[in-house]
């Protein structure tokens, strides 16, 4: 193991010596300084006694090309918290008496020594295999020279910086440490430009890419960069391993000056300096960092849009994807919720459908709603807990999630991304305005009709035409919905289009009254609503609207045909009858009850849910779902029976 590092160690140095010795003699340190141009690769390359001959193609075939994971680079940011890298870039001792150096003039010389080691690295990658591929480039034409340059990015700057500027001063100043001992005004001078690496770790992965395409694509290309590796300058590394050290150096040289400035002593003179020093290389790692972060947004931003299918409207580069997750849509029509799939970025809502068969896009976007304008609100719904709405000017979604901790996180990152585009758009108007704001006043916007869609109404809520309360039936009278308020209605109430500006002013089907007050045209009179009758009261199924409300089982035979259960409720405004709606948001109700005179008493059958109400051979029979709720609906009638009223709106109610 030994003899094996040493040979390593000699093949590195081998590498800086070259490069020194092209720099002492003025030339650019460059691939091929020698004049004779006319040379095999073996003799222009005096990195080592033959570590460029070409191994058989069949050895060559069987060099497995090993990847760089993107795990591996997200790794990256946390700089390198274990410092064993360092071992294998320490110089190994020399036998004999060594002189105590300071501690700090330790970590200045294992900065130099690491810092050689890079060099060399780089020399390998620009030098040799850069130049090498872009000659094969050239030569074969198998390959364009635009892929060599775009896996390479700016690496030849890099090394230039380095080899030219960083290293010799490095050098001098430890020669001279005696008489000069800093290294914090050197490190200031060049800090700056370290942030040239921000280019190279943007173009990491496309490079990682781009390389790993070309070693399967192209058979010269994987010929050039198996040889390069195969040498023992490569120290048996691949090509992605070389390039992934520049990605982190800059993190290691935060590592190394951290621990300059904890060794000084409190007095030196390098210590403000150097300070300065480790603030402006953690700048340049953060400015790094930043590029990483910048990178992998665009890629899961890429991810998310090829699974969305690519469409043209919804690519944008500059956005960012806040959440994404299954839901459930609560359908108008149907009693099962159906499965959704939504992503939300800062500036829409995409509701999405999951295709049956994924093949390209996993999913179809079946609504894109705007965050500028979106409203988001918990409802309380017994049949669907944990449901929210969502309401934009271009849809209205009812969402019901899977528990309620993931209906606060839903809601919490759609009032977020709202919060973002108003905090924008305030910020914008101020500008416009100016210190003084807008001399105008605002127009008051009383009505959002046609503005925005609106939430409909579930088929099951009513039983009747929410305007000309006729019953529905599935022959004659069917269910539509009004595009502009969304009520339930007959087609007869139904028949009539304007035009909404949240559907970009295309004409819908609207109710009666939406297309009166969207159009401003008045029907004749044969068309006007006729006049209300004694049970046409609208379901108040608010507790703002009712004393109590809520479904009753509706038992004994006194009841016909109206059903099962019934919407029950004693409305604010007359408080003294009980209403009996087949649903709750059925304009006409199918039973009223003058409670003034009547007496409440408990079932017969013993089960005590159940009540009656009694006069005059009259004779109701009510279930409750509880026994609480049952003795509030006793209470309830039992006030209203003698004659109580609420004396006002804020008197106490007993609605559910």
């Amino acid at each position: 193991m030994e003899h094996v590092s040493e040979e390593k160690q000699a093949s590195v140095c081998s590498l800086v010596a070259v490069f020194e010795n092209s720099r002492t003699l003025g030339t650019t340190p460059g691939p091929h300084s020698l004049d004779d141009q006319s040379q095999s690769p073996e003799q222009q390359l005096p990195l080592c006694p033959g570590p460029w001959e070409t191994p058989p193609v069949e050895e060559a075939l069987k060099s497995e090309f090993r990847p760089v994971s993107r795990t591996y680079l997200n790794s990256l940011k946390n700089k390198l918290s274990s410092g064993a890298w360092r071992k294998s870039c320490q110089s190994e001792a020399s036998p004999g008496p060594q002189i105590q150096e300071p501690e700090e003039k330790k970590v200045v010389r294992e900065l130099l020594e690491t810092e050689k080691a890079y060099v060399a690295r780089l020399h390998l990658l620009d030098q040799v295999f850069f130049q090498e591929l872009l000659r094969e480039a050239d030569r074969s034409k198998a390959f364009p020279e635009d892929v060599v340059r775009l896996i390479f990015s700016n690496i030849s700057s890099i090394y230039c910086f380095h080899a030219q500027f960083f290293l010799p001063e490095l050098q001098r100043r430890v020669d001279d440490w005696t008489a000069t001992p800093r290294i914090g005004d050197v490190i200031q001078k060049l800090a700056p430009f370290l942030k040239m690496y921000s280019e190279y770790v943007k173009n990491f992965e496309r490079a990682a890419e781009l390389l790993a395409t070309w070693m399967d694509k192209s058979q010269p290309f994987q010929e050039v960069v198996t040889r390069i590796q195969r040498s023992e300058a490569s120290g048996s590394l691949t090509l992605q391993h070389h390039m992934l050290e520049p990605v982190q150096r800059i993190p290691r040289y935060e590592l190394l000056l951290k621990e300059y400035v904890q060794k000084l002593p409190a007095q030196a003179p390098d210590h403000a300096d150097a300070q300065r020093a480790l603030d402006m290389i953690f700048s340049a790692a953060q400015h790094s960092n930043a590029a990483i972060a910048e990178m992998e947004r665009l890629q899961d931003l890429w991810e998310v849009y090829q699974r969305l299918g690519l469409e043209d409207d919804i690519v944008d580069p500059s956005n960012t994807l806040l959440r994404e997750g299954p839901v459930l849509k609560i359908s108008f029509r149907r009693s099962d919720p159906i499965e959704r799939y939504l992503f939300l970025f800062n500036n829409m809502l995409l509701y999405c459908v999951p295709r049956v068969l994924q093949v390209g896009a996993q999913f179809q976007v079946r609504t894109r709603i705007d965050v500028a304008g979106m409203k988001v609100r918990e409802l309380t719904d017994a049949e669907f807990p944990h449901s929210f709405l969502v309401s934009g000017k271009q849809r209205t979604l009812e969402l019901q999630a899977r528990s309620r901790e993931e209906m606060i996180s839903w809601m919490q990152a759609c009032q977020a991304a709202i919060d973002q585009v108003e905090k924008r758009s305030e910020t914008f108007k101020a500008a416009v305005q100016g210190p003084h704001g807008d001399t105008q006043e605002p127009k008051p916007q009383a009505e959002e009709l046609g503005l925005r869609a609106p939430q409909w109404v579930r088929d099951k809520m009513v039983t009747m035409c929410m305007r000309c309360q006729e019953p529905f039936n599935a022959l004659t009278r069917r269910r539509h919905h009004c595009r502009a308020c969304g009520y339930v209605v007959c087609a007869k109430c139904s028949d009539y289009r304007a035009e909404l500006k949240y559907d970009s002013n295309r004409p819908n089907r609207v109710c009666l009254a939406c297309y009166t007050f969207l159009t401003g045209n008045v029907l004749p009179v044969s068309k006007e609503d006729k006049k209300r009758g004694i049970l046409e009261k609208e379901s108040s199924a608010g507790p703002d609207q009712s004393l109590l409300c809520s479904f009753l089982q509706l038992m004994g035979d006194k009841w016909g045909r109206s059903g099962p259960r019934g919407w029950c409720v004693i409305p604010r405004d007359d408080p003294l009858v009980l209403y009996v709606y087949a649903a709750p948001q059925d304009m006409k109700a199918h039973t009223s009850i003058p409670l003034l005179g009547y007496q409440v008493t408990a079932g017969p059958q013993g089960d005590p849910r159940v009540f009656q109400l009694q006069q005059s051979g009259q004779l109701y029979t009510f279930k409750a779902e509880s026994e609480e709720l049952q003795g509030r609906w006793v209470r309830a009638i039992k006030r209203a029976a003698s004659g109580w009223t609420p004396e006002g709106p804020d008197e106490e109610d007993l609605s559910d």
